[in-house]
């Protein structure tokens, strides 16, 4: 085998075919792999055009083995290993051809196409550069050729349409340079080792050793064998000493992570954790030799690892006003706060501030993340901000005025007043951030009322509630019709108020207030020990007029607990956070998929008159057309910007597969709903789902509860339902329920090994709204079911029975069909369930094996 570092362009010109073998998975690329790549290619392209000179990104490696050259075609290469970094590589140029098409470079989209995609005096297979596995095939090369399938449900499709929203978004805020200069990063600034086997080589035994491998070692085991290597008279006691005790106390992700944020806060910012050793090697190689030196330096790391301690565990933190706003943050979760909290503790320690002022610092840390989650500013470059911050903070103030002064910067985008107070009205904010992160916020609005007794939330297991339901009864729709405005449904209207924080509360008796009368929710919520919720049981109705006033209650409290940025309600220019969000989830969508002004509206928290003139006013923003009104129709006001010589949306969307009635109604079950649109925005959708036994003696009593509400809303279809249930637990499997008042039932089973668990169910029931979701949303991140062909496989047999049109672009959702198609066929539907046990089986002997 030889090895050598090159180019993109490099490794993929001449006449050359890449093949991915069919023992390979499939393209398995996430949005997180995906941002994080995008993140590194950005901060290239930022580097580049300020002229500093910008080394090569190194991508890794791609394992190439020799294929057979026929007459007259191309060499051909089988990908050993790192197909997933090629074939996202090639997707991202196919995206940015497509993007060239778009504004106008005739010439860039040729150059693009023949230089990386295609060897272009070559037809058949031997046209593409890559060729990956067959079950990849059909979506790819629907992207390299254009067409209007491109950018389906599929993970290949998915990546293709981040890079054209990405691409669309930056060459919106970027100067004329700005493409050109993502084209030159991806060909000649990203690196790539290029590891060649010989003709005759075991291609398979190197595949299975690659991927087999022990446990390697880490970033901080590496520095550490370094560094005491350099101590070859101090080392035993050193690390007796120093590093051990620190070891210990940290554990290795946290020593890990240690070691990377001692080099952030050393204004090492753009480190990143792959890049630890190389980097603290680098900084340290200077002193081997100097054993103090050295000990100096193991010494502060282990001060600075007493401080960290204090950051992940606040209980260890002695002062009371450090410690409280030390433990806010932990509750708020995650470890974007980490470099700034460091270095605050760090000036604590060297007398630099007292520990009050890095705490109020803290406090703008607090509100910082807090409106920008309300306000659903988009987190992009969030970490950045954080790992910049201590080395661009004003060192000739006060903490806590340094850090305001930093998080104002505009381009940081701390939300003003205005904005926050806005967000809170028409935010759907149940889609905001994580649940923890949502109940925070709910839990501090509480304390804000400071009762005289306040609740103890460590303790009290509460959830968070919507007042006015998710799936209303018609008593609230006939109290909405009370406020519509003109041409607005009452669906429509409690679409736009459902989620928003006016309508959300907490509470322990979610299952008991379900969709209620307000009546009834009174009265539960009148016996509540929350300020809030007797609040709510003191209005005498609960309509529009009710929830937005209590919005602005609650955004009077958010101000007053989440101090703003400097300026005070100075509102931030440039256009809304809303819109922006809007154009990235029209190009989430798939091909061959449609939603209405109605749904965009919901998920940005704006009224479908507005969506509807934004996108007239800017009919090239990526899959306008797909935007229809209420009944499936194109908008009569919908128009093409001039030049634009694409076929008419009808015919556009039919070549994409969506199905129009002779009205001119594109199908319901091809529709996204706001939820869809906000789960493939990677929002966290919470939706009813089973999360674990119920407690003993609950279990029977939710099993009378489906059974009867089954059988009060859908008599035909129980027995069907009953049929297939009873065939499931003889299959092995075994029925639990949710624990709401509508009674979902979902089939378990046990696909576990004796070393883990692994439980695995396909679909949910539904008993009064009379739907069966199909949960691919929780399957694809369960094996066996994480591999996209058999959640396909799943859905094509489901799809064989008569009533059930599940929409290829839903593998990661939760389409579903209705309960009634048991009625006629519980057999065909007990095949699948069959099917389904039989390919869990197989894994499970597989995974034993291991």
């Amino acid at each position: 085998m030889r090895a050598q570092e090159i180019t993109f362009l490099k490794l993929v010109q001449g006449d050359k075919q890449f093949q991915v073998p069919l023992y390979q998975r499939t393209y398995s690329w996430g949005r997180e792999q995906l941002q994080r790549l995008w993140e590194d290619i950005g901060e290239l392209v930022e580097q580049h055009l300020a002229g500093e000179s910008a080394a090569p990104h190194f991508l890794g490696s791609v394992v190439l083995a020799p294929g057979r050259i026929q007459a007259g075609g191309v060499q051909r290469w089988l990908v050993v290993d790192g197909q997933q970094r090629l074939t996202t590589l090639m997707l991202a140029f196919a995206a940015l051809r497509d993007h060239l098409k778009e504004t106008g470079d005739a010439r860039g989209v040729d150059r693009v196409h023949r230089q990386i995609l295609v060897n272009e005096f070559h037809e058949g297979a031997d046209h593409y550069r890559l060729l990956p596995t067959q079950a990849d095939r059909e979506a790819y090369t629907a992207c390299v050729q254009s067409r209007a399938d491109a950018g389906g449900g599929d993970n290949i499709g998915a990546a293709y349409r981040f890079f054209r929203g990405a691409l669309a978004e930056g060459h919106e805020a970027g100067d004329e340079r700005w493409t050109a200069t993502v084209e030159t990063v991806l060909k000649d600034l990203l690196s790539i080792v290029e590891i060649t086997a010989e003709s005759g080589d075991n291609v398979y035994r190197i595949f299975e050793s690659i991927n087999n491998t022990g446990v390697g070692l880490s970033q901080s085991d590496l520095l550490r064998n370094y560094v005491f290597m350099l101590l070859p008279k101090r080392g035993e006691r050193i690390y007796q000493e120093l590093w051990l005790p620190m070891q210990q106390s940290l554990g290795p992700k946290n020593l890990e992570l240690l070691v990377w944020l001692d080099l952030v806060v050393r204004g090492h910012y753009k480190t990143k954790q792959s890049e630890i050793y190389r980097e603290q090697q680098k900084r340290l190689q200077p002193l081997a030799g100097d054993e103090d030196a050295l000990q100096q330096e193991i010494e502060q790391l282990a001060e600075r690892a007493g401080r960290f301690l204090r950051i992940v565990d606040p209980a260890r933190e002695q002062s009371p006003a450090l410690r409280a706003v030390l433990e806010r943050l932990a509750s708020w979760g995650g470890q974007t706060h980490y470099p700034l909290a460091l270095h605050l503790l760090d000036l604590v320690a060297g007398g630099r501030t007292t520990p009050d002022d890095a705490a109020q610092a803290l406090r703008y840390v607090e509100s910082y993340l807090v409106r920008r989650l309300i306000c659903q500013t988009p987190t992009t470059g969030l970490n950045r901000i954080f790992m910049e911050a201590p080395k661009e903070l004003e060192t000739d103030r006060p903490a806590a005025e340094a850090v305001r002064r930093f998080l104002s910067g505009r381009r940081r985008r701390w939300p003003s007043d205005e904005e926050l107070r806005e967000a809170i009205r028409t935010k759907p904010f149940y889609w905001s951030g994580r649940p923890p992160q949502r109940s925070y916020i709910l839990r501090r609005l509480e304390e804000s009322y400071r009762p005289s007794e306040p609740m103890d939330f460590a303790k009290a297991s509460l959830t968070v509630e919507h007042v006015l339901p998710q799936r209303p009864a018609p008593a609230w729709f006939d109290l909405l019709a009370e406020e519509t405005e003109p041409n607005q449904t009452p669906q429509e209207l409690h679409d736009l108020l459902v989620h928003t924080l006016g309508n959300l509360t907490l509470t322990g008796d979610n299952a008991k207030l379900s969709n209620h009368p307000f009546e009834r929710k009174q009265q539960i919520l009148d016996a509540s020990a929350l300020r809030m919720n007797l609040e709510i049981a003191s209005a005498q109705r609960w309509g529009k007029a009710e929830i937005l006033q209590r919005a602005d209650r609650l955004a009077d409290r958010a101000v007053e607990l989440w101090p703003g940025p400097i300026g005070g309600a100075k509102p931030v220019g440039g256009e809304s956070p809303g819109w922006s969000e809007l154009r990235a989830a029209l190009v989430a969508m798939p091909s061959g998929r449609w939603t209405t002004y109605g749904d965009v509206a919901e998920l940005i928290g704006s009224h479908p008159v507005a969506v509807g003139a934004y996108l007239s006013a800017n009919p090239t923003v990526i899959g306008a057309y797909r935007v229809l009104t209420a009944e499936g129709k194109i908008s009569p006001s919908f128009r093409w910007a001039d030049g634009d010589d694409r076929p008419p949306p009808q015919d556009l969307l039919t070549s994409e597969g969506v199905r129009f009635d002779s009205w001119g109604r594109a199908h319901r079950s091809q529709r996204l709903t706001a939820a869809e649109l906000a789960t493939l925005l990677g929002k966290d959708v919470a939706q009813q789902v089973w999360h674990g036994p119920l407690p003993e003696g609950e279990d029977s009593a939710a099993a009378e509860r489906f059974r009867s509400q089954l059988q009060e809303h859908w008599p035909d279809a129980y027995p069907g339902v009953v049929a297939a249930l009873d065939f499931w637990c003889r299959q092995g499997g075994y029925v639990n329920y949710g624990r709401y008042e509508e009674t979902s039932c979902f089939p378990v089973l046990d696909a576990g090994t004796s070393r883990s668990p692994h439980l695995l169910w396909p679909i949910a029931v539904y008993p009064v709204s009379g739907t069966v979701e199909v949960v691919f949303q929780y399957l694809k991140s369960r094996t066996p079911f994480d591999d996209t062909e058999q959640r396909r496989e799943l859905l094509n047999r489901l799809n064989k029975i008569d009533g059930v049109e599940l929409p290829e672009a839903k593998l990661e959702l939760r389409p579903s069909f209705p309960v009634s198609v048991f009625t006629e066929h519980s057999e065909e539907i007990c095949e699948v369930l069959d099917w389904f046990v039989g390919v869990a089986a197989l894994d499970l002997a597989r995974r034993d094996r291991m």
